[in-house]
């Protein structure tokens, strides 16, 4: 005697590979994503890190602000975004004009866009399909510097 599943057999294998693509495709997207946000995490953090130690590190401010460029660029950089509007970088001094004062405070952010991974730039252009991801850091300008410039 033949049952009535005949029919069906093999259904449950194709069934379940459906079923199973249909969940681990976006299982697998979410780990990509979870994936460059944790490196923009790391680049915004390492990279306000660097910048506040090159600024304070510095002769003048207009030097301490390429350094702080530079940092900023090779730390994205090693994370992966190689796109210059990936990243900004702010920087505020508590003695604007005279930012590199002995035992004064710089204030450093470091910010970094994600772009969804997949997302074309044309339709983040219209629907933004980004994340952005900050991180400061507060740099102490040495009390024992040597000062620059005359006097």
């Amino acid at each position: 005697m033949r049952s009535a599943s005949t029919n069906e057999q093999g259904s449950a294998t194709v069934e379940f590979v459906a079923i199973g693509v249909l969940l681990l495709v976006p299982i697998v997207y979410l780990v990509i994503v979870l994936g460059r946000v944790q490196a923009a995490a790391f680049a915004a953090d390492g990279s306000a890190r660097a910048a506040a130690r090159a600024f304070v590190a510095a002769t003048d401010d207009d030097e301490g602000r390429r350094r702080a460029e530079t940092a900023v660029r090779l730390g994205l950089l090693d994370q992966g975004f190689a796109d210059p509007v990936d990243g900004d970088l702010f920087i505020e001094c508590d003695r604007p004009g005279a930012c590199l004062t002995p035992g004064g405070q710089v204030r450093v952010l470091g910010q970094v866009r994600v772009v969804l991974p997949g997302v074309p730039r044309f339709l983040d252009r219209a629907v933004p399909a980004r994340i952005t991801v900050r991180a400061g850091q507060l740099a102490v300008v040495d009390e024992f510097r040597i000062r620059s410039g005359p006097g």
